[in-house]
């Protein structure tokens, strides 16, 4: 039997939205509310260097408010694991981060910097913290993974989710396969970025993703059905392919 897969609502650019204007609202935090009474598993908020959209005060909000797990996505930084270890989110997702990226572009390379990750991935897993990698759907990758014993890899479906055809075809067996990988040395399998109503059936399908993290698309809808229609619809279409 194919276990249940979660649906992890991202909510930066709620506050992308509220800090165009400088204005107390759109809020982010009654965002992730919403989203949590409209079938939401949990709820991601990505605290950058530059407090881009996200800010401490929202993560702070969160942490006190939120009554599902909150997956805090920060950068491989001693500020942002003081944050972490203040504040306690039931995870921190470990993601690569460039100030001049408008959104994370591609996965973290664990392999070449496993000196610098492995005190990170130390420190936030003896806090009680599940550590998640956000890595390319890549061996090598993986096995770094399994060495820095995080507990769980979110698989980047950026690649797949702008190609068409036959390249789609291969990414996502390449997804397939890494999650397969994965699972079978125990780490535990989400995925994310990028995914829309259109084209996340076959990720959903993929019977050892445990996690979907969905945002920027979500947000999106919203605009036009309202957050909680959106989430219901992608709970909807996650359900049907498992």
């Amino acid at each position: 039997m194919t276990s249940p897969l979660r649906l992890g609502v991202n909510i930066d650019h709620v506050a992308t939205v509220r800090n165009a204007r400088g204005a107390g609202y759109p809020d982010p935090v009654r965002a992730a509310i919403v989203a949590a009474g409209a079938g939401a598993d949990g709820i991601t908020a990505h605290l950058r260097e530059d407090r881009r959209h996200i800010t401490d005060d929202d993560i702070a909000r969160l942490s006190e408010q939120l009554t599902i797990p909150l997956n805090l996505e920060m950068a491989a930084t001693d500020e942002m694991l003081a944050i972490a270890l203040r504040h306690r989110p039931h995870a921190a997702c470990i993601v690569p981060e460039k100030r001049e990226e408008r959104t994370t572009e591609g996965g973290l390379d664990a392999a070449g910097q496993h000196n610098q990750l492995a005190p990170l991935v130390s420190e936030l897993g003896a806090a009680k913290i599940r550590v998640s990698l956000f890595i390319e759907p890549d061996a090598r990758q993986i096995d770094a993974a399994l060495r820095l014993g995080a507990p769980v890899v979110e698989l980047h479906t950026g690649r797949y989710a702008e190609l068409e055809g036959e390249p789609r075809a291969v990414e996502l067996r390449r997804l397939a396969d890494a999650a397969a990988l994965a699972a079978r040395n125990g780490i535990e399998v989400h995925a994310g970025h990028g995914l829309t109503y259109d084209n996340v059936a076959p990720i959903a399908a993929i019977p050892q993703i445990r996690e979907l993290n969905i945002g920027h698309f979500l947000i999106g809808e919203a605009m036009f059905v309202g957050l909680a229609e959106a989430v219901r619809t992608m709970r909807a279409a996650m359900d049907a392919a498992r």
